[in-house]
């Protein structure tokens, strides 16, 4: 049997500068890529799996209904400093099972799930 692992997540923006500056305050690192023909687009790879931000195009399905989550080093400072950007906090960090647990919303509107082990 082969085993199964996620290897690519794209996700759509209507600005994709401004949500290419939100990722990387995560600390997420972007090259800007074109396949051929295609959208120019920005292209992170995260261990096995390429995280790309594509520009939204009339033709493209929106995606935020698209949950993300990422484990982040400093979680405290990190919402401080995504505060000062006005990006809005739906859920304080707060202890889970997990860790501790902050749900913040992206410039685009999807929900982004930070964990601090």
């Amino acid at each position: 049997m082969t085993e199964v692992q996620l290897n690519l997540v794209v996700i759509r923006s209507i600005d994709s500068e401004k949500a290419f500056k939100f990722y990387q305050m995560l600390g997420l690192h972007f090259d800007k890529h074109r396949h051929g023909n295609g959208l120019e687009h920005f292209s992170c790879e995260l261990g096995q799996i390429t995280f790309e931000i594509y520009p939204k195009t009339a033709q493209a399905e929106p995606t935020t209904g698209t949950r993300l989550g990422f484990q982040v080093s400093d979680l405290d400072s990190l919402i401080i400093r995504l505060q000062q950007e006005d990006i809005t906090v739906n859920t304080k960090p707060t202890a889970s099972e997990w860790g501790q647990r902050a749900v913040v919303i992206d410039p685009d509107g999807h929900r982004v799930e930070l964990i601090q082990i």
